[in-house]
């Protein structure tokens, strides 16, 4: 079986969940199946570079996102089954679906419905990301969701979807890459105290990961608790200068706050995660969120919202707290993420056995083996059930 996988992110270049997906999938899909990665963006180790065309530079981004797909398309021939991960790719598997007559596979990181702050970053773009993720859904063979959260969201965006198209396969997590570790360099080099607690976000600043949220709940943390904020890659400069002037703010009135905002080495975050006492994810839109995972295989103990497909990484009261997330309430939001976190803060011992108990979970559940066989079985349905083509 010989399959190509479209994507935009793929190591190096990686800033998401869905970089992080396919950077680990690839390698366990190998050992299965032959795969061809073509990537929207510059050459890179391992796959084929697809750059938006010239003569759309300095025009919406979406336009040369749509430019890369074409050429995608053109570039896949002799394959067996496209798939493709997130609206960047997905019109250049609907395309060369069409094109070639083969099965396209979508995996479903994210829904552009579910994420409509976008609009502040893509402009007229989000519309027409939107077409493409609505035309590419409800035309593609299987769609996989990465949680049964995400598979029931897809099914509310789009009814027409029948819903035996979806399947759930859940994201994993490398845990000989994310494990505890004892080391502390990383933090000293940070002015970051390793032996205070400390409390922890990692994420891109962004209206989804809810990095606003947990700012102002900070004013309620137990200021002897450090915070740190890995957070870079504003997706405007509306909200860089938005959560400049909050963590600003936030460091006036307590210390230990340090903001990190350049892209860690993955021993560094391993670090980060190892050495605190509580993870933060205060996402306000999240299909299943892999920096969950990441802290539960470095055995941290998570406080995280309860949307998406969160409660099926953090089991609430076993490896973490959850708190119920209001868009309309966003002051009890924000009051429930600083007691939950500082109910952990004040009982470390509780906040150690959660931590335990999600490295358990990380090993025993989420192996990027299991993920890569049952993606295989997907190609093989669609495969199966698909009409023979010309």
């Amino acid at each position: 079986m010989h399959i190509g996988l479209l994507t935009r992110e793929y190591p190096p270049e990686v800033y998401g969940g869905a970089g992080v997906h396919v950077g680990a999938l690839v390698p366990r899909l190998r050992e299965l199946v032959d795969v061809d990665v073509h990537r929207i963006g510059g050459p890179v180790e391992g796959a084929t570079a697809h750059e938006p065309p010239p003569g759309l530079a300095g025009v919406n981004a979406a336009l040369g996102m749509i430019g890369a797909d074409l050429s995608i398309a053109a570039g896949v021939g002799g394959l067996d089954v496209v798939h493709s991960h997130t609206w960047y790719a997905n019109l250049a598997g609907h395309v060369a679906g069409l094109l070639h007559g083969v099965p396209h596979v979508i995996t479903a990181h994210s829904l552009e419905p579910r994420r409509p702050w976008k609009a502040e970053q893509l402009g007229g773009g989000y519309r027409l990301s939107c077409w493409i993720e609505r035309t590419a859904y409800e035309s593609a063979d299987a769609i996989i969701a990465v949680s049964d959260g995400m598979r029931a969201d897809v099914l509310d965006c789009y009814p027409e979807l029948a819903p035996e198209r979806v399947h759930v396969v859940r994201n994993g997590i490398d845990t000989a890459e994310y494990h505890p570790v004892a080391e502390s360099d990383a933090l000293e080099r940070e002015g970051i105290d390793p032996a205070r607690p400390i409390v922890v976000f990692v994420g891109r600043v962004t209206r989804q990961k809810g990095l606003g949220h947990l700012v102002a709940a900070a004013h309620r943390i137990d200021p002897a608790a450090q915070v740190v904020l890995c957070a870079g890659a504003p997706d405007t400069p509306e909200i860089a200068a938005e959560t400049e002037a909050a963590v600003a703010e936030l460091a006036d009135v307590r210390g230990g706050v340090f903001w990190i905002q350049r892209m860690l080495p993955r021993t560094d975050v391993r670090q980060l995660l190892s050495h605190a006492t509580v993870f933060v994810c205060p996402s306000v839109y999240e299909p299943l969120g892999i920096v969950n995972l990441e802290a539960m295989a470095c055995g941290t103990a998570i406080v995280a919202s309860d949307v998406g497909g969160i409660p099926e990484v953090v089991a609430d009261g076993h490896n973490g707290l959850l708190v119920h997330y209001d868009e309309a309430d966003a002051a009890s939001y924000r009051t429930g993420l600083a007691d939950a976190v500082n109910r952990l803060l004040a009982d470390p011992a509780r906040a150690a056995a959660m931590g335990a108990a999600g490295r358990v979970r990380a090993e025993r559940e989420f192996s990027w083996a299991t993920v890569a066989e049952r993606t295989v079985d997907v190609y093989e349905r669609v495969l199966a059930e698909s009409p023979i083509r010309d």
